[in-house]
């Protein structure tokens, strides 16, 4: 019956269509990898796919602007930052006599499906185009251009957009397409900085985009822990000039040897007055008398080549616009593909638009506060964690509460761990707790590896890899006796686990334990961290994305290698033990071919079928593969990804000597195992934030437990997730380490349609038109 009420893709068809795709406005990262995917479903499904070059401007010129794309003319797009087909803010679409010449320019091409990977400027205009829209065809028809027959068959255009901002300022989505690759940007430069400002002591004041939103600084600022950040959406008080050199002062006081000072660009005071870094610097300079030197990022946000998270995002909207495309009936509005938790949903576009306007009234009218709202849930909690961790409360000011609260690492390193740490240690001593650092995991803890840990100590952590605590994968359950009484000894209250699968099963144990050791009923909680992303309850895991990160740097890598190497097949083993996340997600993000993995069994007739795929494959102007294998198969433009435990006798080196005889004479074959690469390096800009929220929401949530439930034995074993949940999901089998239920597994039809392989896609999820959250008046009224 479930079978029954399914409904998948292959059902619709873009026969007889055509689809145009443009990008306008600002350019982004990750534009070309929603260009690739429009081009590439689209061809799919069997419609023709053109490129409009440089934006609007392109469509109104027409002539060799608007070119039929094919599957090849996108190969090698994805890893490209910026956009290839260009972008051009275009006066000329302004003008009724502007539209009127591409309404033509698009009806001589039988295009009526339009895809605009722009700004709100640009999704605006897109949908003025198709409101005139027959209109411009009577015109056409009555000055002889266009025949009647040629305006009926093109009566109705669709128009379908996806958001491309650095700024992330459009409502209606979590994150827009370039965002994510702008804070790696931002943070490579703040970690560099913070090198040279602590050799010289000396304070910097940073600016980067964000003309009307402050997401970028706000999120940099808590990713690499600022003294200081200001944005347009919440303007200082009055004082905040005194309160802002009281700050830097206390913490060179406190042997910090640096400050940082984000800036919006378009940072403003409480009178609506623009707050330049020249005016900070000449402040910190008058009053402190600190070195202090100025940094304006500008463009180099817009460069570079997109990030993991960036790829996975335009692929997964550039699908779902192509879907929506061929769902549109001629009364469907205008909508965006946004992105809504993991998922892909559907808006109307002219709701998320005049919500976004919504913003900037409530900014120029001083209604900050609602300002704040309307921005949405992620930057209303960005702000508020921020506000949580920057500013240090005096001892008098502090609650005291008397519980003492351990906090340790488990399991394999993650890159975001210390984050974590950092964000768990400052918010408990801010809730008035003692906190305890447990150097070493359980281990360390039953030799009493325990102290003390304050405010300062945790200073600089958020931008450093790996675990500064020392972490191990030894469970409790062999020295229980011990840790009970190295929790007795210290008085332990309650108990933070940051780790993996180890941390996951370890507090399992602890929990049994419970009716042999008093000291054990105490909270504990769990903070996901691990770059397997294997943690039952958890959609993701600290530590995943910087992983992702290097999955897709190296491919990148190894695919240009291969440039001067025609004809040569990657095979790239990646970690992830039985969990096929990794190579899934990295193999869409690099433009992998394939990717093996134990969720999705296969045999030795996959194998010669891939084998055959890319050797039809080397046959055309692509001439590279790669292939993931967890642990993972690659290639320059075949990606196979393998996981080491997928299976007894599918490895890595077989999977290798099969691809090197099968394609003896076509292609050559490499394999390359990326190791514990994956698990190093500083982390990105998405584990810090992430670390530091849901830690923060760790310890609130453990002071809340405290208050309720302390030493009463009635505590359950709660694991706050990335979505705070309180109920466990066990896994399906515990030796395999691998949850009930994974979403990613619902991309993997997507990385083989972007491979050309034959694949079904649910898409039941898909075509239902939402609405906007909208925040209503009473919310307003109680701000």
């Amino acid at each position: 019956i479930m079978q029954d009420t399914k409904k998948f893709f292959e059902n619709l068809s873009g026969a007889g269509k055509s689809i145009g795709v443009l990008t306008s406005g600002g350019d982004a990262q990750g534009m070309n990898a929603a260009v690739r995917a429009v081009v590439r479903m689209g061809i799919y499904v069997g419609a023709k796919v053109y490129f409009i070059h440089e934006g609007y401007q392109g469509m109104v010129d027409g002539g060799d602007n608007i070119k039929e794309a094919s599957w090849e003319s996108v190969s090698s797009m994805l890893q490209v930052g910026g956009t290839v087909i260009g972008s051009a803010r275009c006066k000329d679409f302004r003008t009724h006599e502007g539209r009127l010449r591409a309404a033509l320019n698009l009806v001589q091409r039988g295009i009526t499906n339009l895809c605009v990977i722009g700004g709100d400027g640009s999704l605006t205009g897109a949908n003025l185009f198709r409101e005139e829209w027959s209109g411009l065809l009577d015109e056409l028809v009555q000055s002889g251009q266009i025949s009647e027959e040629a305006a009926q068959t093109h009566s109705a255009l669709h128009i379908v957009g996806m958001v491309g901002s650095i700024d992330n300022d459009f409502c209606g989505t979590d994150m827009t397409i370039g965002t994510d690759s702008a804070l790696h940007r931002i943070i490579e430069v703040v970690d560099a900085i913070m090198t040279t400002a602590q050799s010289h002591q000396r304070t910097f004041v940073l600016e980067v985009m964000g003309r009307h939103c402050g997401y970028l600084a706000l999120v940099s600022a808590l990713a690499c822990g600022a003294d200081w950040v200001l944005i347009p959406e919440m303007p200082p008080k009055d004082g905040w000039e005194e309160q802002m050199c009281h700050k830097l002062s206390e913490n060179r006081a406190d042997k910090k040897r640096l400050n940082i000072i984000i800036v919006a660009e378009g940072a403003i005071d409480q009178n609506n007055k623009p707050i330049t870094t020249e005016l900070i610097k000449d402040l910190v300079v008058r009053c402190l008398g600190f070195d202090t030197r100025v940094t304006i990022l500008g463009h180099v946000q817009r460069g570079g080549t997109p990030s993991a998270f960036d790829r996975i995002l335009a692929s997964r909207m550039g699908v779902e616009a192509v879907l929506a495309l061929l769902e549109a009936s001629p009364g469907t509005p205008a909508c965006v593909v946004s992105l809504c938790g993991n998922q892909a949903v559907r808006l109307p576009l002219m709701e998320c638009v005049q919500m976004t306007q919504e913003v900037q009234k409530a900014m120029d009218e001083k209604r900050f506060e609602e300002a704040v709202k309307l921005r949405g849930r992620s930057f209303e909690n960005n702000l508020n964690t921020y506000k949580l961790l920057s500013h240090r409360k005096i001892d008098a000011e502090l609650p005291r509460s008397s519980f003492n609260v351990a906090v340790l690492n488990v399991g394999a390193p993650a890159a975001g761990m210390n984050a974590a740490v950092r964000s768990a240690v400052r918010v408990g001593i801010t809730e008035g707790h003692t906190l305890f650092a447990v150097n070493d995991g359980f281990e360390g803890f039953s030799k009493g590896q325990i102290k003390e840990i304050k405010w300062g100590d945790v200073g600089g952590w958020t931008g450093q890899g790996g675990s500064l605590l020392g972490t191990k994968r030894t469970l409790p359950a062999k020295h229980i006796d011990k840790i009970a009484e190295q929790m007795r000894i210290h008085n332990i209250n309650a108990l933070l686990v940051i780790g993996g699968f180890e941390a996951y099963l370890g507090l399992l144990e602890l929990q049994a334990a419970r009716s042999k050791h008093a000291e054990l009923c105490v909270p504990m909680v769990m903070v996901p961290a691990t770059v397997s992303n294997n943690i039952p309850g958890s959609d993701l895991s600290i530590g995943a994305d910087t992983a992702l990160n290097a999955i897709t740097d190296t491919c990148d890598r190894i695919k240009q290698s291969a440039s001067g190497t025609k004809r040569r097949v990657f095979i790239i083993e990646t970690m992830g033990g039985y969990c096929g996340y990794l190579a899934t997600v990295g193999g869409l993000a690099a433009g992998a071919d394939a990717a093996y993995i134990y969720e999705e069994p296969f045999d030795i007739r996959d194998l010669q079928s891939n084998v055959e795929h890319l050797t039809e494959k080397m046959k055309t102007s692509i001439q590279r593969g790669l292939v993931l294998r967890y642990d993972l198969a690659l290639s320059h433009t075949a990606l196979i990804h393998w996981i080491h435990n997928c299976s007894e006798n599918y490895t890595t080196d077989f999977i290798y000597q099969l691809y090197s005889e099968e394609g003896k004479g076509v292609f050559d074959c490499r394999k390359n195992v990326l190791g514990h690469m994956q698990q190093g390096g500083a982390p990105s800009p998405f584990d810090r934030n992430f670390g530091t929220k849901i830690a923060a929401k760790a310890m609130q949530w453990i002071s809340k437990k405290l208050k309720e439930f302390y030493r009463t034995g009635k505590e359950k074993l709660d694991v706050v997730w990335d979505c705070v949940k309180s109920e466990l999901i066990f896994v399906r089998q515990k030796i395999h380490r691998i949850p009930k239920e994974q979403w990613w597994l619902r991309l993997r039809p997507l990385m083989k349609i972007l491979a050309k392989y034959k694949t079904s896609y649910d898409v039941s999820d898909s075509g239902q038109l939402e609405h906007i959250v909208r925040l209503r008046a009473k919310d307003i009224s109680a701000i």
